[in-house]
């Protein structure tokens, strides 16, 4: 993850900078440009690569690859950002289908990408993220892409600046890919938007992603990038990751910055990566923290990891729960060390104190917000124009007369300190790094079917479902990694979820790679 690096001299009579190199006066911002609109021109994506032989080989090898090893590649002059980014453009529109993107500004990105090889032509210090398009989700504010957040009112909203956290990735040489498709208003589990249409899942586009950010997770999953910025409330993160294959972090409370995007609690929204490899969230935390030291793969015979049966493991999918065992005997034979615990009594009611908060504060939240970015719309307008889905949601949880009272909010709050606690505790009580559960119950269900999950052959609510277990990470503010575990019968996948406590980080992300190798890859999906 070294960041400095020479780029090969040219001459250019245009020189900017003053060394022999072909910058040509151009300016060194890895900042997108200012275009709003996506282009739908018939830009041929390899063109730079045309000329080459065994074009759909290089396009392949070039949109497998990690984050890491292009970036690497970049700065070490053996890949043009240009190419790089033509490959993952073409590879995303040629994937347009499973809707991931609702904005893709393609010459805005050809654009960044052809100054990050000028800045490398140059000699200049290049950043950890030299030249990677990102793709972001569409409720984190970009200045130069509209942000909905997944609804009608903000379809063509601009806000003023970028989000802190946006700002510390294009710092690192970051370009912004596109906006992402997510659940409207990032409130719901699946990212069927019935505004922008139901975001597709890579592995089978009858399914659902997960969500919130469904769109981050398809994107990364279909390869049209090997790393996205997502946003994490009660799994946004961590449900897309697991049915999409995915490694995903969402991070200790307040790790990252959280201003400029669109919340539904203050308490629980946490912006973070969705990726291929671990190593490749922790270039995206290095990049994000400024954190350069070295990351080192923990020994997993040194790991103690928590298991609790009865709380987080009880009533899973047959499927689930087979992939689950079968990923637990890996990690034993790797010399893991699983400590079969009960959780504390509190921490099994953690879904319930979760949607009380959000319940609570999502009103208010989303409308001090408009305001405040001057969106030109109310919290009553933005409803008025939302999917009758939404509405619906909201009316049922978070708006009078079912919104929650003030006493059982303050409650709620309270029980929430009284997790963290209980949680810690327990954690130092069985000398343990993390927890170890599948995050949601399920694999991937259909879209249109995603009210009807039936489990052992019993219904059971979607929430349920998504949020029994990511809910307890959201409330003792835990630093979660989810990982591909395995396989369904007919090709799904199916993730595991490490909590560790707050401020661990980069602790589990030390554990991530090595459970990586011990769980082992899954298949990527056939497109």
């Amino acid at each position: 993850m070294a960041v400095d690096g020479a780029g090969l001299p040219r001459t250019s009579p245009g020189c900017r900078c003053g060394k022999a190199c072909d910058c040509a006066g151009a300016s060194t911002t890895m900042s997108p440009s200012a275009s709003l609109e996506p282009k739908d021109t018939a830009v041929a994506a390899a063109d730079a690569l045309s000329s080459r032989p065994n074009r759909a080989a290089v396009r392949q090898d070039l949109i497998d690859l990690t984050a890491v090893a292009a970036v690497t590649a970049m700065r070490n002059g053996d890949l043009k950002a240009e190419d790089y980014a033509r490959a993952l453009l073409d590879r995303a529109r040629h994937l347009e289908s499973l809707n991931a993107f609702r904005t893709l500004d393609e010459e805005m990105v050809l654009e960044a990408a052809r100054d990050a090889d000028k800045v490398r032509a140059c000699g200049d210090a290049i950043g950890l993220l030299h030249g990677l398009p990102i793709p972001v989700k569409d409720s984190i504010d970009s200045k130069a892409l509209p942000t909905s957040n997944g609804t009608a009112a903000l379809r063509d909203f601009r806000p003023a600046a970028d989000a802190g956290v946006l700002k510390s990735l294009f710092a690192q040489g970051g370009i912004l890919m596109g906006k992402t498709n997510l659940h409207e208003l990032s409130y719901g589990w699946t990212s069927s938007n019935a505004i922008f249409g139901p975001v597709r899942n890579p592995y089978d586009p009858t399914r659902v992603p997960g969500g919130s950010s469904g769109g981050s997770g398809a994107a990364v999953a279909a390869r049209m990038a090997p790393l996205a910025l997502a946003e994490d409330t009660l799994g946004s993160i961590r449900v897309p990751a697991a049915m999409c294959g995915l490694a995903g972090l969402r991070p200790s409370f307040g790790r990252y910055p959280g201003d400029g995007i669109m919340p539904l609690t203050d308490a629980f929204d946490q912006p973070g990566p969705l990726a291929r490899s671990v190593a490749d969230l922790a270039l995206f935390d290095a990049a994000a923290t400024g954190d350069r030291a070295p990351l080192t793969a923990a020994a997993l015979q040194d790991v103690r990891i928590g298991i609790a049966p009865a709380s987080l493991l009880s009533g899973l999918d047959s499927e689930v729960e087979r992939v689950t065992t079968e990923a637990f005997h890996r990690l034993r034979a790797a010399g893991v060390t699983l400590v079969e615990a009960e959780l504390p009594e509190i921490a099994t009611a953690a879904i319930g104190t979760a949607m009380t908060i959000i319940s609570y504060e999502a009103m208010p939240a989303i409308a001090a917000f408009l305001e405040a970015q001057g969106a030109g719309v109310t919290f009553e307008q933005l409803l008025q124009q939302a999917s009758e889905d939404i509405r619906g949601a909201f009316a049922t949880n978070a708006l009078p007369p079912n919104r929650p009272s003030r006493d059982a909010y303050e409650s709620a709050l309270a029980q929430r300190q009284r997790m963290r606690e209980e949680t810690r505790r327990h954690f130092e009580q069985h000398g343990i790094l993390a927890l170890a559960f599948p995050p949601i119950m399920i694999p991937a269900p259909r879209i249109g079917e995603e009210a009807q999950i039936t489990i052992h052959g019993q219904r059971v609510p979607l929430h349920i479902a998504m949020a029994r277990n990511t809910s307890l990470a959201s409330c003792a503010s835990m630093a979660s990694l989810v990982l591909p575990a395995g396989m369904t019968s007919n090709g799904l996948p199916v993730g595991l979820e490490f909590d560790a406590l707050m401020g661990n980080d980069r602790a589990v992300l030390a554990l991530g790679l090595s459970l990586e190798r011990a769980l082992g890859a899954i298949a990527g999906p056939v497109l």
